[in-house]
This record gives C-alpha cells, sequence and structure tokens, in this order.
C-alpha cells in the first residue's frame, strides 16, 4: 500500500516531534517516499539535519527561501504528493488551517493543497479540549481532514489526558487507510464525459468541440479520493481513467438512461457536452449529394440530462453539479442555468476561440453555487479536477 506513494510530512513544534524521526525511517522501510516540511517551532525539537539524513530528501524549511522555489515551488510542493500528513499537529497549526492563513510554508502548502490531509494532533490536554481547539476541529472535518488520535496518557508537561500523538503503528495504520479509502469511500458519484453524436445518418453525426479531458480527470480525481465513480462517456478523445466503471455511450438519450440506471449515488457530476438537438428525421442511409437541392434536416430537442436528475421528486443525489460553457457573460449565464435547471452547482467556463480550453490542456473555471461564484485560476484540467474533487469530498463529508 506504501510502496511508491509519496508523502509531504509536515513537523510542527512540540516533543512529539522525535516519533515523527521513526515514522519517516518506517515509511521509507514501507517504500514510501516522503518530502519532509519542518516549521520553525518544529525545528527547535529535531534538527533538519536528522530530519534530511532519514527522509533522505532535503528538508524544506522557508516559504521565502530562493533556492527551493526555483527547485520545487510552494504551490507545486503542495500538490505533488499522494498524501499530506502532519505530525504533530499543533494547536497553532490546526488554529491557522481553520482560519485560512498562509504565513509560514507550512500553512501556505496546506492552504494551497487539493491533497488529502492527515493531521495526528499534538498539544496540553487543555489546549485540546479548549473551546477554540475544538471549533477549529469542527471546521477542519467539515473540510475533509482526517485525524488520528490524539490518545489519553502522560503528557510532558507533567499532565494527564487526550493530547498525545499517536503511536507510529497508529501512524501507519492511518496512513495506509488514508491511501486506500480517501476521504469519499463508501461515495457512489456518476460522473458524465465527452460529447455526445447524433446521427444524420450511418457516417454524419453532430457534436460538440469536446476532447473529454476535462471529466476523465474528474473521475480519476473522485476515484482517487476513494470513490466508487460510474463514469458515463460519449465518444471523447481521451481514455477513460483508471478504476473507475466505464459505460460508453454515444447519444444524448443512451446518456440520460444510464445515468438513470446508476442511481442511487451520493452525487452526480454532469461534466459532458451534451449536444441541446438531434436530427428527427435521421436517414438510415447514407444521404447522396443531388444536383436537385440540400437535404432537409428537422431537429427536436435532446433531453435535459442535468434537469432531469436535478428535479427528481425522490432518488436524488445529495449533490448535483453542472458544467456551463459560454462564449459570453460566463457568470451570468452560468447563474441562471443555476437556477433554470435546479443542481447545486455550477462549474463555468469560457470556451470562446482565444481561450484554448475547448480541447486543450488548461481551464479556468467559475464555480457558481447559491452563494455566489468563485474565479479560479487558470490551471491544468488535471489540477482543475483535483480542486473541484475536493470540494465535493468537503460538500458530502
Amino acid at each position: 500500500m506504501l510502496a511508491g506513494k509519496r508523502i509531504l510530512l509536515i513537523v510542527a513544534g512540540g516533543i512529539a516531534a522525535y516519533k515523527s524521526l521513526d515514522l519517516i525511517r518506517r515509511l521509507r522501510e514501507a517504500g514510501a517516499r516522503v518530502s519532509p516540511v519542518l516549521t520553525r517551532a518544529g525545528a527547535q525539537f529535531v534538527t533538519p539535519l536528522s530530519v534530511s539524513a532519514l527522509a533522505g530528501e532535503k528538508v524544506y524549511t522557508d516559504l521565502f527561501d530562493l533556492t527551493s522555489e526555483a527547485e520545487m515551488g510552494h504551490i507545486q510542493l503542495s500538490r505533488v504528493a499522494d498524501l499530506i500528513v502532519a505530525a504533530p499537529a499543533t494547536a497553532d497549526l490546526m488554529a491557522k488551517m481553520a482560519s485560512g492563513q498562509a504565513d509560514d510554508l507550512a500553512s501556505t502548502v496546506l492552504l494551497a493543497t487539493d491533497t488529502p490531509v492527515l493531521l495526528a494532533p499534538a498539544m496540553n490536554v487543555r489546549m485540546w479540549q479548549h473551546p477554540a481547539t475544538r471549533r477549529n476541529l469542527a471546521t477542519l472535518q467539515a473540510d475533509g481532514v482526517r485525524l488520528v488520535g490524539p490518545n489519553t496518557g502522560d503528557m510532558a508537561c507533567g499532565e494527564h489526558g487526550p493530547g498525545r500523538m499517536a503511536e507510529v503503528p497508529q501512524l501507519l495504520d492511518a496512513i495506509r487507510d488514508a491511501l486506500a479509502d480517501g476521504p469519499l469511500a463508501g461515495r457512489r458519484i456518476i460522473v458524465t464525459s465527452g460529447p455526445t453524436h447524433e446521427s444524420i445518418d450511418p457516417v454524419r453525426y453532430i457534436a460538440n468541440r469536446s476532447s473529454g479531458a476535462q471529466g476523465a480527470a474528474l473521475a480519476g480525481a473522485l476515484a482517487g479520493l476513494g470513490a466508487e465513480v460510474v463514469f458515463v462517456t460519449g465518444p471523447a478523445q481521451v481514455p477513460p481513467p483508471p478504476g473507475v466503471k466505464v459505460v460508453p455511450v454515444e447519444t444524448a438519450s443512451e446518456m440520460l438512461r444510464a445515468v438513470q440506471a446508476a442511481l442511487p449515488a451520493d452525487a452526480a457530476v454532469f461534466a459532458a457536452a451534451v449536444a441541446d438537438w438531434r436530427v428527427s428525421n435521421a436517414s438510415g442511409q447514407k444521404m447522396k449529394k443531388n444536383a436537385g437541392g440540400l437535404p432537409v434536416l428537422e431537429f427536436a430537442e435532446n433531453p435535459d440530462i442535468l434537469a432531469t436528475i436535478s428535479r427528481m421528486a425522490s432518488g436524488r443525489p445529495s449533490l448535483v453539479v453542472g458544467f456551463a460553457a459560454e462564449t459570453h457573460d460566463v457568470e451570468r449565464h452560468a447563474t441562471e442555468k443555476l437556477a433554470r435547471k435546479g443542481c447545486d452547482w455550477i462549474v463555468a467556463n469560457d470556451v470562446s476561440p482565444g481561450t484554448g480550453i475547448m480541447g486543450g490542456a488548461e481551464n479556468q473555471v467559475t464555480l457558481i453555487t447559491a452563494e455566489g461564484g468563485e474565479a479560479w485560476p487558470r490551471m491544468t484540467k488535471e489540477q482543475t479536477a483535483r480542486q473541484l474533487a475536493a470540494r465535493i469530498a468537503g460538500a458530502l463529508a
């Protein structure tokens, strides 16, 4: 389970930091790579040299280290790991995470990540029981952060109670569980992707300019967080990700039937670029070009998959997410679509020709919810998928 996995280990300030040295050794024995981040307070308990020697990698300590930023910037550092572990996770670090502070490397990495996070709290019993810590803990758990410990026992300060960091075997088990399951373990999610093809005749069809890359990336990201993913895909240009149940379809009607057959589900994400219309008088034979005139195509409206699922009287997924590909007034059109379709979120993007997004490797989206629009920076479709998957995990937690 740990072989080949990359763990980003944050070591914060506390006497329990000595356990992190043994944790590094045990992780490496199991075949994992460990990239350590040592806070300034953590360096008061264990030295960068000892951490680096055990990890066999550079220790990252300073947010503004120009050498480190040139080799691996803090944004990249936050996203290359399979799991981020903070051990020990101090009350201060948890408070920063809960309030979204980013004033050092560790807190910045934790705020910039879309990777699953596991915390091993370690603090004085009174600090652990304080209402502020309990509020922060509730916020972090609602955000999808996993916990291991703390244990009850004697403290270095002489007090007794909950607050001792979990022992290394417990940490290893929790890391294995986090990598095996993820925050979406036990959740069933439907993802639609790719274009649909609506036949004109046996050799011609109507379609959208969708490669299916964003939907495939999202299905893979959700599966990576432990979800059971039913991937309903039209004729896409990219292969489906591993670890998902693939249901190939061609038309909008087939896609709707496949989605309905996949229910019940905890969430449904409609990333497919479904054709709005189909040819109602499609020919069973190839249409021939005649000198006498042009063929007359009659159109009918395709079923509205997003609205159909969003407005189900019973059995509706608790979270329904639609996509809106627009060429102008993106946020306005997407907000109107949110209300019109009855879904919970809309992921909107500008696919006008100058953006290079439709069929490209990058995306720039605005997440529309009942609270308004949240513009995300331009990034790869894989990064967009991981960020959206993390938000879905938080919403379902």
